[in-house]
């Protein structure tokens, strides 16, 4: 059996399978939904039910007995890739068992639960003189005169918190208030105010928004990396991403390669930063240790992490650094369109422009694996446009 064959075990959606898909690597889905976009890739070679993801000791175990059988059958340990805050989270709580029949790089112990925690990255920068943001305390936000970010408190389970769908009406990671005062006197943030980090607010536009990527051996010696910015995200300055190029740039990769060696990363990382509008200078705003779709977008432009990590879980191996192109930009067109809407001075004939005058990877659209797109399609898309039909029906009768 030879390392190729060897498949990874993913906790992740289709971009990170399109990633291992480019690299030719067999990719086993592990999610709790078995008719989800991933599973009916071509990349996918097969699918590994589990249990709701906050079933943390059911999804282990589950995991556990999985690997067990790959690890007899194949005679070793698999590589177990995790795509979100939540599987990480699992990984980490039981990285003990699961290291008996999967290969995962983590970081150590107690900087992997700071990472995980928005409040504990915080403190943890400011011990090590990061270039953050000001933290703000709930007791003095309210004299703080300049914009406030509001962030959840945690990286995992806010998804349907009251959080995400009271303060910040369903979308986006965040919220921007004019002044502390604005912050402390919302009645909803007087609510939530024990699930949520207060900070000095970096000005700038989604263009502001830049990255890192990377991936790091047992001594946090790096082996591979890229950057990226963001163009555009929905809602605008707090969202998800919708439009994303890699750049080239001589001084974040200084940056960026200081505060791999300051952190003491290991394993897979993304740093993000912002660049503030009138100073130029970054600040970090958070570091997410797990895989995530920034790496199809990098596989297509040369610089595929997910084989990097593959290659050195398995046997081992070491690249040589090679820059990443800048051909290909990655879309989530329905996110996007959102986005232009969403976005003051933003000309259609300029939205447009941006769109044709690049070559693209999609967020489930690919012409060489069409079934995740139809699946998607025939799930979220044709049941909202039944939806309208019979909205304009019953208002037309």
């Amino acid at each position: 059996m030879t390392p190729a064959q060897v498949p990874v075990m993913l906790l992740g959606g289709i971009n990170l399978v399109r990633a291992l898909g480019l690299a030719r690597i067999p990719v086993i889905v592990a999610t709790p939904d078995k008719d989800a976009p991933a599973t009916r890739s071509r990349y996918c070679g097969e699918v590994c039910e589990l249990p709701p993801v906050a079933q943390g000791p059911a999804v282990a175990e589950r995991l556990l007995r999985a690997g067990a059988r790959l690890h007899r059958d194949l005679g070793e340990r698999i590589p177990l890739f995790y795509g979100d805050d939540d599987y990480l989270g699992i990984v980490q709580d039981f990285r003990a068992a699961l290291s008996e029949h999967y290969a995962f790089l983590l970081n150590d112990a107690a900087l992997a639960r700071a990472l995980h925690s928005k409040a504990l990255f915080q403190a943890l920068a400011e011990r090590r003189g990061l270039p953050v943001p000001r933290r703000l305390d709930w007791d003095s936000v309210e004299h703080f005169q300049g914009e406030v970010l509001v962030k959840p408190s945690t990286k995992t389970d806010w998804a349907t918190s009251a959080v995400q769908h009271r303060l910040f009406g369903g979308v986006g990671k965040a919220r921007v208030f004019s002044s502390g005062r604005a912050a402390r006197q919302n009645s909803l943030v007087q609510r939530l105010a024990g699930d949520l980090t207060f900070q000095e607010y970096v000005p700038g536009d989604d263009r502001s928004l830049w990255s890192f990527h990377g991936f790091a051996d047992e001594s946090g010696e790096l082996l591979e990396w890229f950057v990226g910015r963001k163009i555009r995200t929905y809602p605008q300055l707090t969202g998800d991403s919708s439009f994303l190029e890699l750049v080239h740039s001589e001084e974040l990769e200084v940056l960026g390669r200081d505060m791999v060696r300051r952190l003491g990363l290991k394993g897979v990382f993304k740093i993000d930063f912002k660049r503030h509008a009138r100073t130029g200078e970054f600040h970090i705003l958070e570091v997410n240790a797990r895989f995530n779709l920034w790496h199809y977008l990098g596989a297509k432009n040369g610089v595929n992490l997910a084989r990097v990590a593959y290659d050195y879980l398995t046997r081992g191996a070491r690249p040589e650094h090679v820059a990443a192109r800048t051909d290909y930009r990655w879309l989530c067109a329905r996110l996007d369109f959102k986005a232009f809407r969403d976005t003051p001075g933003l000309r259609v004939e300029d939205w447009l422009k941006s769109l044709l005058t690049s070559r693209k990877v999609y967020d489930t659209f690919a012409w060489n694996d069409p079934m995740p797109f139809l699946v998607e399609l025939h799930r979220t898309e044709l049941p909202q446009l039944k939806r309208r039909v019979l909205r304009w029906l019953s208002t037309a009768s």
